[in-house]
């Protein structure tokens, strides 16, 4: 199928001097690939948004003689945990030949860690303590804080960021009395979030009419048995868990923990801490098994997306990230391979996933978020980032090639029979996600980018 006609596809981006930040290394690898693309919509859509978090997202600065950098989503000005982990995340395999970005992204890890220990619990933080429009939500708010919603997420993303930082750069000054400090907070937030004793230091409730955006039980969400897993009180979307055992996001935390077991052996000598992240990330993991996998009646054991401990669950998949869908992408311990992983990925993309879509213009998952009947492009990039089959990943990148809205950017999401119904006409994770499966793409599959899709 051929792209919508257009002449020409001159650059979105910012001109040189208006761009937030340039990195070296990054133009080289846009400079590498995009000749690589034969169909010219998508490569001036990779142009176009892998550098978008750069060029518009990125405020860097030196403090006290070490790098800060706070991150925006886009159109809210505020540092989302696990937005701006996810944005830079891309960046990292360049940032060892490019010591300037290597810079900035020292300076999110480093904001990051600042971010947790001002409140653990919160997802979103401003830049100085200025208070946000949230500032009335019932719950622990402080003026550094944009929004106080739990996520366990939000405490994994800063994590992977570091971890796979220090890999690539063998950069362990991050590492320091300040990050020892946030990794002690959050693995006492997961604790206290197994929720053993059946209290709860966090509480939320805001005046809404979105029963989305609150908690159950004076803010306390569902009841949960305590069986050994993290209560997320609200997924990656921002909405509220219905089972406050998020899945998805348990299983990001076994691995978070590993890796912060990991940093704690080999950098910093804690071995004590190293083996009770370890004790817990076993917990979770035992938890996930005897709690999470479910037997559908068509496509056999399956994850299910939440539960309570009480025997009950959700089977679906949001398309927020961690979802089931993006396992692979990232827990290393989940193979693709895996036939309980690979029954899942046929559910959640299927109509026995309420959240799955078709339509005239696509087929993918949306969420609760942005409603019924919207796809998110994200859906489509990580079932690509997660498939070694050509068709999968060829309908992708057509799909996200014409669903644009003749933009050359990626959208929150788009109406399944209308793509130029969308939300969020600048999402940076969605525009650097987008750049990172062309990446793959050209690494692995090449030759799905020789010729117009």
């Amino acid at each position: 199928m051929a792209p919508p006609e257009k002449t020409d596809y001159l650059s979105c981006r910012p001109e040189l001097a208006k761009r937030n930040f340039t990195s070296k290394a990054v133009e080289n690898v846009i400079s590498r690939v995009k000749p690589m693309i034969g169909d010219r919509k998508i490569a001036w859509m990779f142009e176009n948004c892998f550098p978008n978090t750069l060029d518009t997202t990125v405020e860097f600065a030196m403090k006290s003689g070490l790098p800060d950098t706070f991150v925006i989503t886009g159109d809210i000005h505020a540092m989302w945990l696990r937005d701006s982990s996810a944005q830079v995340f891309p960046y990292i395999p360049y940032a060892k030949e490019d010591p300037q970005l290597s810079l900035l992204l020292e300076g999110v890890i480093r904001r990051q860690t600042a971010c947790i220990k001002i409140d653990p619990y919160a997802n979103a933080f401003n830049k100085e303590a200025t208070g946000s429009e949230w500032v009335k939500d019932d719950t622990r708010m402080l003026p550094e804080l944009h929004e106080r919603k739990w996520e366990i997420d939000s405490l994994c993303y800063p994590i992977r960021l570091a971890y796979h930082y220090w890999k690539a750069t063998g950069n362990t000054s991050v590492f320091d009395t300040e990050w020892k400090a946030a990794m002690q907070l959050i693995y006492k937030t997961f604790i206290e979030q197994q929720r053993k004793d059946g209290a709860t230091p966090y509480t939320f409730t805001r005046q809404t009419s979105t029963p989305n955006d609150t908690l159950l039980n004076n803010g306390m969400g569902s009841p949960v048995n305590p069986i050994g897993l993290i209560v997320s009180s609200f997924r990656p979307s921002d909405d509220a868990s219905i089972f406050g055992f998020l899945i998805p996001s348990n299983l990001f935390a076994a691995e978070s923990l590993r890796q912060v077991a990991e940093i704690s052996r080999s950098v910093t000598g804690d071995i004590v801490f190293a083996e009770r992240c370890e004790t817990l990330a076993r917990e979770i993991m035992d938890a996930v098994q005897q709690y999470g996998i479910i037997e559908h009646p068509k496509f056999g054991k399956i994850y299910a997306y939440e539960v309570d401990g009480f025997g009950s669950h959700n089977l679906m998949d949001d398309a927020n990230i961690p979802n089931l869908l993006a396992l692979p992408y990232l827990c290393p311990s989940v193979k693709k391979s895996d036939p309980v992983y690979t029954n899942t990925r046929r559910m959640v993309w299927s109509k026995a996933n309420p959240y799955f879509f078709e339509g005239k213009a696509a087929s993918g998952i949306g969420g609760p978020h942005v409603g019924i009947s919207y796809i998110w492009p994200m859906s489509l990039i990580i079932r690509a980032l997660t498939s070694d089959n050509k068709e999968e990943i060829a309908y992708s990148l057509r799909t996200l090639r014409d669903t644009d809205a003749e933009t050359g950017f990626i959208h929150e999401s788009f109406h399944k029979d209308n793509p130029n119904n969308f939300t969020r006409k600048w999402f940076a994770w969605a525009n650097t996600l987008f750049g990172e499966l062309i990446i793959k793409v050209a690494n692995e599959h090449k030759e799905l980018l020789k010729n117009e899709l």
